[in-house]
């Protein structure tokens, strides 16, 4: 004789189509990259204003990126901020304002394409905890870097290439 199956009061676990999961990670993965290329882009040709019709809209070039690191860090209390803006970046400037295009340029492409996705998005993730750091004593709106450090985040947790992007096909070729 056999006893009937136990009932339960737990709560069932809602179905996730994975593939609508997938797109949603895609469409949030390819929103950050055209964010981080279009900044670049700015800065590669410095250019800041989009001006479409009504639409008029502005990027951060190369010396705008300049002043919010000379304005804010004389702002910040959190400790080596100071150090690092006023001790390397700023007086080799001639350097770093290529770095950090070519960074936001890379971080952008990559997350457009889908190509090593995770760690495209750490090194976004990266850049934006920086000035999150800088903008932290500044009276600043609440939330001006965690609404990007949250998805970036998510980004570099989450296989989110493998929908619209490279990633899928490296992993085919790849399986490890």
């Amino acid at each position: 004789m056999s006893s009937p199956a136990p009932t339960t009061n737990a709560p069932r676990a809602v179905d996730i189509d994975p593939s609508l999961f997938g797109r949603g990670l895609a469409v949030l993965r390819i929103f950050f990259g055209v964010i981080l290329f279009s900044n670049g882009l700015a800065k590669l040709f410095s250019f800041t204003m989009i001006d479409i019709g009504p639409y008029v809209a502005n990027l951060i070039d190369r010396g705008v990126t300049r002043s919010i690191l000379t304005t804010n860090v004389e702002k910040t209390e959190i400790p080596l901020i100071p150090t690092i803006v006023n001790d390397v970046i700023l007086p080799n400037w001639a350097f770093f304002q290529w770095v950090i295009t070519a960074t936001e340029l890379g971080i952008g492409g990559l997350l457009i394409l889908g190509l090593a996705t995770r760690g495209a998005a750490l090194a976004g993730l990266g850049l934006n905890l920086f000035l999150w750091l800088l903008y932290f004593s500044s009276n600043r709106w609440a939330f001006e870097q965690p609404h990007e450090i949250v998805p970036l985040a998510i980004l570099a947790l989450v296989p989110a290439g493998r929908v619209w992007g490279l990633d899928a096909r490296m992993r085919r070729a790849w399986p490890f």
